[in-house]
């Protein structure tokens, strides 16, 4: 069941860059089994604080926790083992490896050869495309098949957690309407999703619970459902769409 224990808990965390005060005492949390989308503008602050959580940019202050687990200043590749899986912005894909080497790099860390085998086909059920491309030089997929990619490079190495750096950018919106549904499906095998979105209206359609980043803080959260339907966000995030 969702919302039974927190899995992910942020509290007044601060991010300077150099004398930029990017993240200003920012708290949420995540629990088991949900989609929690943190949205907001260009610049607001969304993929600072998931480079924090996951050890790529250290925070000044503030708590980081994550299964019992403090990650303040811990480094990202231990992170990682914790079960803590990034699938970054821009997807970074290891462009010139097949679609096959590219996942073998994302279960680098597992020794559980007959796990790792079950879970290749798992991602391969999930995403059948990259099954049919599993020979092909990633650098020559579509911008859709690599977003598949870097999410099933994510998911070869058995996270707890995924966190998603906007994977709808630069994509078409049939392809949007795809990546936000195999994330939904993602989630509904058990995964729980931090999402990082600028498209506000396809995050809160399959997000539990949001929060708003404006300028490095949180401006509000609540149920996606609710925030969907404020009219600030509406105005700001939803273009006043119905």
């Amino acid at each position: 069941m969702k919302g039974e224990n927190v899995m992910l808990a942020v509290k007044d965390l601060e991010v300077y860059y150099g004398s930029i005060h990017a993240i200003k005492k920012i708290s949420f949390e995540v629990r088991e089994g949900e989609i929690v989308t943190l949205i907001g503008a260009n610049g607001a602050g969304k993929t600072t604080t998931l480079h924090a959580i996951s050890g790529l940019v250290k925070a000044r202050s503030g708590e980081i926790n994550f299964c019992g687990n403090n990650l303040r200043s811990m480094e990202a590749h231990k992170i990682i083992r914790l079960g803590l899986a990034q699938v970054p912005e821009g997807r970074r894909i290891f462009a010139s490896m097949t679609v096959q080497e590219n996942l073998e790099m994302g279960a680098y860390i597992r020794r559980d050869r007959e796990q790792i085998q079950q879970d290749y086909e798992r991602v391969f059920e999930r995403l059948p495309r990259l099954k049919e491309r599993r020979r092909q030089i990633a650098g020559t997929l579509s911008g859709g098949e690599q977003q598949m990619l870097a999410i099933g490079r994510a998911l070869m190495s058995n996270p707890k957690m995924l966190l998603l750096d906007e994977p709808s950018m630069g994509l078409s919106p049939l392809l949007v309407s795809e990546i936000f549904k195999i994330i939904r499906d993602v989630n509904e095998s058990g995964m729980t999703v931090l999402l990082v979105e600028q498209n506000a209206k396809q995050a809160l359609e399959i997000a539990d619970r949001a929060y708003v980043l404006e300028t490095g803080t949180i401006s509000m959260s609540g149920d996606a459902s609710e925030l969907a339907t404020d009219e600030k966000v509406r105005a700001a995030y939803l273009g006043g769409a119905q």
